[in-house]
């Protein structure tokens, strides 16, 4: 999944009413771009405000990983090992957007040159956080009315835009099969659970499936997982739903397809 982090939190703040900061991102929250060392390129998010009245926005940058035990790790900027934090500058960090209107924020990035020390390889990325700035608060810039009782809940939303910078023509891929097992859920659905992780130097996006194979070899029928982005150093899971097979005892091949001759598989025995 071209994994879109657009997180909710809510926390205490000093207001009667919910306040609800109503932007949304227009466009793919990856953006791909594959580039060679001293390279320039440049990108646009495209920010709407959805409401009837002005929208305060900040910007700013994070590092990300995530696993397959469903943690993930916003660093600080530049603190990865495969960050392009420091290679990305952007404008504005904090703007308004009127009512029922977009506003843009332009960012470059500045792929450095290869030295004697370091060579880049693979894909390099980081985050730009774009998050609505809830009237009242205080980051707002607009005028509060300190007659008003202050105490509630305040809502706050934010869009994680991936910049991913890929160097043409460089970095190996590898799957790592980390996990399987059978799940059986409270519904009674029947789950096969596959951790796999990217232990290579490049992002991949890989197709999944798995063929099912009776105690006499007969298939009995694949079934597909969903094509999540893998950055290096990164795992997910996929849960694929054999709901629909009849007790026995299987041979399940699962296949990874990464792309070209990349493929990757894995066998396990399973009994319902």
């Amino acid at each position: 999944m071209a994994r879109i982090i657009s997180s909710l939190f809510v926390t205490i703040a000093l207001c009667w009413t919910v306040a609800i900061s109503q932007v949304s991102v227009i466009g793919d929250l990856s953006n791909d771009k594959e580039a060679k060392p001293g390279e320039r390129y440049d990108g646009v998010i495209t920010v709407k405000n959805d409401s009837d009245d002005p929208q305060e926005v900040k910007v700013y940058q994070s590092d990300y990983l995530f696993a397959c035990d469903g943690t993930n790790n916003y660093a600080d900027p530049g603190t990865l090992a495969r960050s392009n934090a420091n290679w990305v500058t952007f404008t504005p960090s904090f703007f308004t957007v009127p009512p029922r209107s977009t506003a843009t924020v332009n960012y470059t990035v500045q792929v450095p040159v290869d030295s004697a020390t370091k060579k880049l390889i693979g894909s390099y990325w980081s985050i730009l956080m774009v998050e609505g700035i809830a009237k009242g608060s205080a980051e707002s810039g607009a005028q509060k009315d300190n007659k008003k009782p202050q105490m509630g809940i305040r809502q706050t939303i934010r869009y994680g835009i991936q910049v991913a910078t890929h160097i043409a023509q460089t970095g190996t891929k590898k799957i790592d099969f980390l996990d399987a097992k059978l799940v059986t859920k409270d519904d009674g659905k029947k789950l096969l659970q596959v951790d796999i992780g990217n232990s290579g130097e490049v992002w991949v996006r890989p197709t999944m499936y798995v063929e099912l194979f009776d105690d006499k070899g007969v298939s009995k029928g694949k079934f597909p997982g969903v094509a999540y982005r893998l950055y290096p150093g990164t795992s997910v899971r996929q849960m694929i739903d054999l709901s629909s097979i009849q007790k026995g005892s299987y041979k399940a091949l699962v296949v990874v397809d990464a792309g070209g001759e990349d493929a990757y598989g894995a066998e396990y025995n399973l009994k319902f």
